[in-house]
C-alpha cells in the first residue's frame, strides 16, 4: 500500500538525504502498519513526535499505537514549535 510521509522542521534531518530538502518520502508500507510502525525506522526521539496529522487530521498520542492508514494517505509529522 502507498503513502505519502512528511516530517517538518527539524524532523527533516531524519530523512535519507535525497528527501531532505523536499520533506517528502512516498512509501509502500503493510496495510496493517501502525503510524508508530511506519515512523520507528527513521530513529525519531519519541518526544520530537509531537504533532501527527492523517490527511490533515490529528491523531492522538494514544491513537498512535493501533491508527492504520489507507492507500494513498499522508502521514505528516511536526515537531513541537515554540514561538514567541
Amino acid at each position: 500500500m502507498n503513502i505519502t510521509f512528511k516530517l517538518f522542521a527539524s524532523l527533516t534531518d531524519y530523512l535519507p538525504a535525497e528527501a531532505r530538502y523536499s520533506n517528502v518520502l512516498h512509501l509502500d508500507v503493510a496495510p496493517d502498519a501502525t503510524i508508530m510502525q511506519i515512523i520507528e525506522p527513521y530513529g525519531m526521539p519519541p518526544k520530537l513526535v509531537h504533532l501527527v496529522l492523517i490527511n490533515g487530521k490529528y491523531i492522538e498520542p494514544e491513537k498512535r499505537l493501533t491508527q492504520t492508514l489507507q492507500e494513498g494517505d499522508v502521514l505528516a509529522i511536526w515537531p513541537p514549535i515554540a514561538g514567541g
